[in-house]
C-alpha cells in the first residue's frame, strides 16, 4: 500500500488519486540534485480538517464548524463526529505526551521481536532487535552484486503486526502463525477508546494489530480495510509522531476524499459505513515548521531517548488495533 501515484493523465485518475496527488510530497525541478537539500513544492493546505483549532475553538467559545458534532463520551476532551460521515469518529490529542512516547518506544522496539512478522521477514527471516540492529547499522542492509558492483541498499521497516498475524502476502491472517500477544496496557487502551462506536453493551476485544511506519515522501495509497468478518466492529487508530494528511473517502475511489490533519497522540474510530470507505495518507510533514512535534523533542531529550528523537523527527507511525471474530471460528 505504500507507493506512488504512477497515473500521468488526469483525466484517468479517480477522484481519490486526484485528491492525493494535490497533498502529495513533491519537490522543485529546479531545486539541487540531493534530497537533503531540496525544497518541497508548496501545498494549498486551506481545505484540510484541522480537527486540533476545532478543539480550541470550541473550548474558546463552544462553536463548532458546520457538519461536526461533539460526542458527550467519558474521555478527558472532545470527541468529534462528521454528521455526513457516519461510524468515523476523531477524538484528537487523546493519547498525553507520556503515552505517546511508550508507545513510540513500544514500536520500534517491542512489536517487531520475533514471533511477530514484519516486511522483512521475506527477505531476512525473523530478526530479534531490529531497533537496535538498525541503530548500529549491523543488520538490514542487503548486498547485492549489480554489473560487478557491490552495492548496499538500505531496507526499511515498514510494518509490523502484533497479536494475530496478517500474511501480506495472501491478504489474509494465518491463525497458525506464532505471535506475541498484544500488551494488556494497549488492549484497554483500545477498550476505552473503542467504546463510543461499540453497541450499548459490547465491549471492544483487540485480536490483532498493524503497526505501520512512515518516512517523509511515503504514502498509504486509497484502501479498503476489508480482511475482517465484522465491519461493524472499529478500527482504533493511534498516530504517533510527525504530523500526516488523512483522506477520508466514500465506498468509490470516484468519490471525493476530505482531507484532514493527524498530529502525534490523535485516534481516529473507523466502525459501520466508514468501515466501507477508502482512506489512505498521501503525506506526512518531517519539516520544522509542519511536523509539529516540539513536545515528543523535549520529552526525548535525555542522551539514552536520542535514538528515540533521531527516528521521530523524520516518522510517523500508525498503530491500528482490531477485532477478528472468524479467526476464532476457523
Amino acid at each position: 500500500m505504500y507507493g506512488s501515484d504512477s497515473v500521468n493523465d488526469d483525466s484517468e485518475r479517480t477522484a481519490f488519486r486526484k485528491t492525493e496527488k494535490k497533498y502529495k510530497l513533491y519537490y522543485d525541478s529546479n531545486s539541487r540534485s540531493s534530497k537533503k537539500k531540496k525544497q518541497p513544492r508548496p501545498v494549498d493546505l486551506s481545505e484540510v480538517i484541522d480537527f486540533k483549532s476545532i478543539l480550541e475553538s470550541f473550548a474558546r467559545d463552544g462553536d463548532l464548524p458546520t457538519g461536526v458534532s461533539k460526542l458527550d463520551y467519558h474521555f478527558d476532551g472532545p470527541l468529534f463526529c462528521l454528521d455526513d460521515w457516519p461510524g468515523f469518529y476523531f477524538i484528537p490529542a487523546a493519547l498525553n505526551i507520556e503515552e505517546q512516547c511508550r508507545w513510540i518506544k513500544e514500536s520500534l522496539v517491542s512489536f517487531p521481536q520475533p514471533p511477530n512478522r514484519t516486511n522483512h521477514n521475506a527477505h531476512y527471516g525473523a530478526i530479534h532487535d531490529l531497533f537496535n540492529a538498525a541503530k548500529n547499522r549491523q543488520v538490514l542492509v542487503k548486498e547485492e552484486i549489480i554489473s560487478g558492483e557491490d552495492n548496499s541498499i538500505a531496507v526499511d521497516l515498514r510494518w509490523s503486526t502484533l497479536g494475530l498475524q496478517f500474511d501480506w502476502s495472501k491478504r489474509s491472517y494465518n491463525v497458525s502463525l506464532p505471535h506475541n500477544k498484544i500488551p494488556d496496557a494497549l488492549c484497554q487502551l483500545a477498550k476505552k477508546m473503542a467504546a463510543p462506536a461499540m453497541a450499548v453493551g459490547e465491549e471492544f476485544q483487540p485480536e490483532a494489530a498493524i503497526v505501520n511506519y512512515f518516512g517523509s515522501g511515503d504514502m498509504l495509497g486509497g484502501h479498503l480495510d476489508d480482511m475482517e468478518a465484522d465491519w461493524s466492529k472499529p478500527i482504533v487508530s493511534m498516530s504517533l509522531g510527525c504530523k500526516a494528511i488523512f483522506l477520508l473517502g466514500g465506498k468509490s475511489r470516484n468519490d471525493e476524499p476530505l482531507a484532514m490533519f493527524l498530529r502525534s497522540g490523535d485516534i481516529v474510530l473507523m466502525s459501520g459505513e466508514a468501515r466501507e470507505r477508502f482512506h489512505g495518507v498521501p503525506r506526512i510533514f518531517t519539516d520544522t515548521e509542519n511536523a509539529e512535534i516540539v513536545s515528543l523533542e523535549k520529552q526525548f531529550s535525555d542522551e539514552d531517548d536520542i535514538c528515540y528523537l533521531e527516528y521521530i523527527k523524520t516518522s510517523r507511525i500508525n498503530i491500528n488495533i482490531r477485532v477478528l471474530l472468524f479467526s476464532l471460528k476457523n
